[in-house]
């Protein structure tokens, strides 16, 4: 097992379970992965940490690699440059389920797509559990998912397009693309790179598997263009069957000799924000269809389904100022979905660890909508640059210097009664989180602790 994160920890402690001879690898020694390799070792694994020992590696019957863990990191080209071929933790995972598998993958909105489709399977009785690259205490490792309930009558997983670069026979019974976009270019050279990893999962199923697809997303078509299986589409813009789409108001669902044509909610019963969100519900609705859900219990089971934490989260109102917290927003595309999904005026806080991307691309969005941008982190300074540079007249810009409390007090400060300060980084969380659940729920302290 090559990297000690939470996926590696759960993938070694399943092989350990199913009584295979361990070795586990990372080059850091620090704490956290101390920790976990200290645990590990008590329980009959081999740990070896600052550092990896090639020979042990290759001579493995099978290596799992991280999904963390960059394509062109000396041990992985050491291990090609032997001929010595890996699998992605979900992949290992996959070789002791039974169940049935719905994987979730896109660029945005793939973990709302899979705790509500998770959520409507459960809500019609079926016996499901959700894990994968979900995290954020909504679901655990697919190793894990392996070892506690390996045999559930579905087992929903979101799935990143580093854990789907390295699949091999992981065959999905239903596939959801919620869109395609522009992320991860900190890891990836050009953006057909990412999606290739994207791609994996249409090359992943067969005849039997199910696809549910975004028909507003052309990239997401083409890329699901010829690709065996049945096809079905959501769509906000367009009526379509077989599918689900927006019409009046009111999510339908269309899929003929099944269930539809039928008015299942409106699309007000949502308690989510956000247009994008109700792209997300259809997806949902659609996945948990094929996957075996009546449509009958999903009215109530859409209204029921709370906001999910760092995603559109109302953190409160004080002074006349709503709170937004979307840190979840790591990208570019995230941060001006959440953007279109609000009324101005707004104030948005972007920043963090630079990804890569073009911050200009989040102008169109902020026009209407957003007085005052607040550039934070190690990204800020070229992101304040950027934007400045294309937004023209009417939207203040400024680089906040200093550490988040103080990025906070100067979004409270530029606030209005009426106002919605939206924290939509566009960028990942590492320059001063460990991730994007402690940036949000920072966020959700000191909003609150400041307007009490």
């Amino acid at each position: 097992m090559i990297g000690l994160g939470a996926s590696g920890d759960a993938a070694a402690r399943l092989a350990l379970r199913k009584g295979a001879k361990v070795h586990v690898t990372d080059t850091s020694s620090e704490d956290p992965v101390a920790a976990r390799g200290t645990v590990l070792a008590d329980l009959g694994a081999e740990v070896r940490l600052g550092g990896h020992d090639i020979e042990a590696i290759a001579s493995a019957g099978t290596v799992v690699v991280s999904p963390g863990i960059p394509p062109g990191v000396p041990v992985l080209a050491a291990l090609r440059a032997r001929g010595v071929a890996w699998v992605s933790e979900p992949e290992f995972a996959c070789r002791f389920i039974q169940s049935p598998l719905t994987i979730v993958t896109g660029t945005n909105g793939k973990t709302t797509t899979a705790a509500l489709c998770a959520h409507l399977l459960r809500e019609a009785g079926v016996d499901v559990a959700l894990g994968g690259n979900i995290g954020g205490g909504l679901g655990p490792p697919a190793s894990t998912l392996a070892a506690t309930h390996p045999a559930a009558d579905r087992i929903v997983l979101e799935l990143s397009s580093f854990q789907l670069a390295d699949i091999r026979d992981l065959t999905p019974d239903v596939g959801v693309m919620t869109n395609l976009g522009v992320d991860h270019m900190d890891r990836y050279a050009t953006v057909a790179d990412y999606h290739r990893d994207k791609r994996r999962l249409f090359e992943a199923g067969d005849e039997h598997t199910t696809w549910v697809v975004n028909g507003d997303d052309p990239a997401v078509m083409a890329m699901a263009e010829g690709v065996p299986g049945t096809h079905l589409t959501f769509s906000l813009e367009t009526a379509g069957s077989p599918g689900a789409y927006l019409s009046g108001g009111a999510l339908v669902l269309d899929w003929p000799g099944r269930d539809g044509p039928h008015r299942v909610a409106a699309a007000t019963d949502l308690r989510l924000l956000g247009r994008h969100n109700v792209a997300n519900a259809l997806a949902a609705v659609l996945a948990a269809a094929a996957s075996g859900a009546s449509s009958h219990t999903a009215p109530a089971a859409l209204r029921s389904f709370p906001p999910l934490p760092h995603r559109l989260e109302p953190v409160g109102t004080f002074g006349g100022v709503l709170w937004v917290n979307d840190s979840k927003a790591t990208n570019v595309a995230a941060a001006a979905s959440a953007l279109e999904s609000l009324d101005g005026p707004v104030v948005m806080l972007v920043g963090g660890t630079d990804k890569g991307e073009d911050f200009r691309s989040l102008v169109p969005a902020m026009k209407g909508r957003v007085h005052t941008v607040l550039a934070y982190g190690a990204a800020g300074e070229r992101a304040g640059a950027e934007i400045r540079g294309a937004v023209g007249r009417g939207v203040a810009v400024e680089h906040v210097l200093g550490g988040f409390e103080e990025v906070v007090d100067a979004s409270r400060a530029a606030a209005r009664p009426g106002d919605t300060v939206l924290l939509a980084p566009a960028c990942s969380s590492f320059d001063m989180f460990a991730n994007y659940q402690a940036r949000g729920d920072a966020f959700r302290t000191l909003a609150a602790g400041g307007n009490r």
